[in-house]
C-alpha cells in the first residue's frame, strides 16, 4: 500500500512565517502521517522518519520543500539538529 500524500499548507502562509531568510520549525519525528500545520503563529512538522542518524532532517527539509515549492538543496539546517525546535535558511 502506498503511503499517504504530506497534508501542506496554502506556500503563502508558509512564506509569512519566513523571517528574513530564516524559516522556525517545531518537529513531530514518528508521527503517523506527514503534515505541515500552522498554529498559533508557528509552522509545526509532522515526519514519519524517526530521529535516527538525520532522517527525520531530510523528512523536514523535504517537506519543507515541498511546501515552499523549492529544491531541498536550497533549505540548510541552521540550528537544531538533534532538538524539536529547528532552524532553517532558504537560499536565494
Amino acid at each position: 500500500m502506498a503511503k499517504p500524500k504530506a497534508v501542506l499548507p496554502d506556500p503563502e502562509a508558509v512564506r509569512a512565517l519566513v523571517d528574513g531568510d530564516r524559516l522556525a520549525v517545531r518537529v513531530t519525528p514518528g508521527a503517523r502521517v506527514e503534515a505541515l500545520e500552522i498554529s498559533e503563529g508557528r509552522l509545526l512538522a509532522k515526519v514519519r522518519a524517526k530521529p535516527e542518524g538525520g532522517k527525520a532532517n531530510n523528512a523536514v527539509r523535504g517537506l519543507l520543500a515541498a511546501a515552499l515549492g523549492l529544491a531541498p538543496s536550497r533549505l540548510e539546517l541552521l540550528r537544531g539538529a538533534t532538538s524539536r525546535e529547528k532552524q532553517f535558511r532558504i537560499e536565494g
